[in-house]
């Protein structure tokens, strides 16, 4: 169910949601609220219902039994760890796919250099590197002007180095744009980087929320990093020492 922002209390609010798959209950009766502008990253072991619980916040779990109450904005976008760039169209179409109207074309080139590919809108997709192509993929999703981001592990298919630039550059748009975030990651530490709070999901249902309150930039370093990491490694059920 979709509701325009303003009439909610929180840009997602999530009652009582259950997902099933045969008789194997993914998400158990799961309550999650996430706040207009709020980045939340969400961790878990593999078949925790991170990627379940994303795909049902974006509409995107017709075949799976369920009942439970969700309510999102109505301007949802969800950037995915391919960039599903269609190979056929040149990137400045790619990212205006599905978008029309006055200006819709200047959007798309202003979307393209915020991430930095201003004059790259003529390059067909397999002319772009990794990092590119999901730096196009964001332009894409930002276009839009999106109430809630939701990225199912965007970053994991990057190395190192571009995962990294990848990170500031989120953190960058979604300090202009503030639209909700709800991040699915793996990674412990790109969780505590990026996100406002952090939720755990274990057995369908969060075992941890907490808050994330450090100084920016955020470092590894920083005694308090590390006392997070600990704390959600071990919620994760591995040995942090």
């Amino acid at each position: 169910m979709a509701a325009d922002v303003e009439q909610l209390t929180a840009a997602v609010q999530v009652s009582n949601l259950v997902r099933s798959f045969g008789d194997r209950p993914v998400l158990d009766r799961l309550d999650l609220s996430i706040a207009p502008g709020q980045f939340v990253a969400l961790l878990g072991r593999s078949g925790s219902g991170k990627s379940t619980l994303l795909r049902a916040l974006a509409g995107l779990d017709h075949d799976v039994r369920g009942s439970g109450g969700i309510a999102v904005p109505e301007q949802v976008s969800v950037v995915f760890q391919d960039s599903r760039l269609l190979p056929w169209q040149r990137i400045l179409d790619n990212v205006l796919l599905g978008l029309d109207g006055p200006g819709a074309r200047q959007r798309g080139i202003a979307a393209l250099a915020e991430v930095g590919l201003a004059g790259r809108e003529r390059a067909w997709p397999i002319e772009l590197s990794g990092g590119e192509q999901q730096r196009a993929a964001l332009a894409r999703s930002l276009v839009r002007e999106p109430q809630l981001l939701l990225a199912d592990e965007p970053f994991g298919a990057l190395d190192a180095l571009t995962r990294i630039k990848m990170h500031g550059l989120l953190k960058e748009l979604c300090a202009r744009h503030r639209p909700a975030v709800l991040l699915v990651t793996h990674d412990v530490d790109e969780a505590i980087v990026l996100a406002d709070r952090v939720v755990v999901l274990d057995g369908g249902r969060i075992s941890v929320d907490e808050e994330i309150e450090l100084d920016e930039p955020r470092s590894h370093r920083d005694p308090a990093f590390l006392r997070y990491r600990y704390q959600l490694l071990n919620a994760l059920g591995v040995d942090a020492q």
